[in-house]
């Protein structure tokens, strides 16, 4: 075990994709901060180093990984079981805008396909891996907690590929909580409206509305997301937040359009 995990063996293990940058690595350092133990996946090794460096406790490892690629999806979660011994948590929060500002008719086959790919098709084989893990696991049982977003609901213009995967995940939510319950595997959703991040820079200077202004959109603090997270992931199991929407206050969400 490496220097930096001082968490026991009874430490509570999570598993977060997108753990670089944004609200993974918001999350990650939250719970690294109540004492789990993180696996911290992203595309680079040295963001992810950076945020398990921002912990003040806990117990963290890196592992590189492309969510959209089912080989790195399962050599994550080996690594996570060999090095912490199950995954009681998967925060499945690897995602991607794609092309901004896109009108649908512009929209290549190859930037749709991208973003299919990273929000859909990567959270669901991270969602089969810890599946799978916490079904065999002894004791039984985990968290699955996906990061949706509010344009699981209403999506904003030009945004066909994201508001798409955005919807399709409410879907799998569903569909895992439900055969879940057998297994103790507790599935929800988080929805994310405007929190402070790199990918939301653009949002405070300007954002298109449905009416076709641009105007600058107010935004939260990540750490208030992560937070949130944090308490749907230290419910007991026989308690589930199904869906979760967390927003800044006054963002043109409630009547957007």
């Amino acid at each position: 075990m490496n220097a930096k995990q001082t968490a026991g063996r009874q430490s509570r293990i999570a598993v977060v994709t997108g753990a670089g940058s944004g609200i993974g690595r918001a999350v990650a350092v939250e719970l690294l901060g109540a004492g789990w133990s993180v696996a911290l996946a992203g595309r680079r090794a040295a963001p992810l180093e950076e945020t398990g460096a921002m912990a003040p406790r806990g117990g963290w490892l890196a592992v590189p990984t492309d969510v959209a690629r089912e080989p790195d999806v399962d050599a994550l979660f080996a690594a996570a079981v060999e090095r912490f011994g199950r995954v009681d948590l998967l925060f499945n929060n690897a995602g991607t805008f794609g092309p901004g500002g896109v009108p649908v008719e512009d929209l290549s086959y190859d930037a749709w396909r991208h973003v299919v790919d990273t929000n859909l098709n990567g959270a669901f084989l991270c969602a089969r891996a810890a599946y799978r893990r916490m079904k065999e696991q002894d004791p039984q049982g985990g968290r699955i907690i996906n990061n949706g977003s509010v344009s699981a609901h209403a999506p904003r213009p030009h945004s066909a590929a994201y508001t798409a995967t955005k919807h399709a995940l409410t879907g799998l939510t569903k569909s895992l909580a439900l055969d879940g319950r057998a297994y103790r595997i507790a599935v929800g959703q988080i929805d994310v409206g405007n929190a402070a991040t790199d990918m939301t820079a653009a949002m405070r200077t300007g954002a298109l509305q449905a009416n076709g202004e641009v105007v600058p959109e107010p935004v939260m603090d990540v750490a208030d997301v992560a937070r949130t997270v944090r308490h749907m992931a230290e419910l007991p199991l026989e308690a589930n937040v199904q869906f979760a929407t967390v927003l800044a206050t006054t963002m043109p969400y409630v009547g957007r359009g």
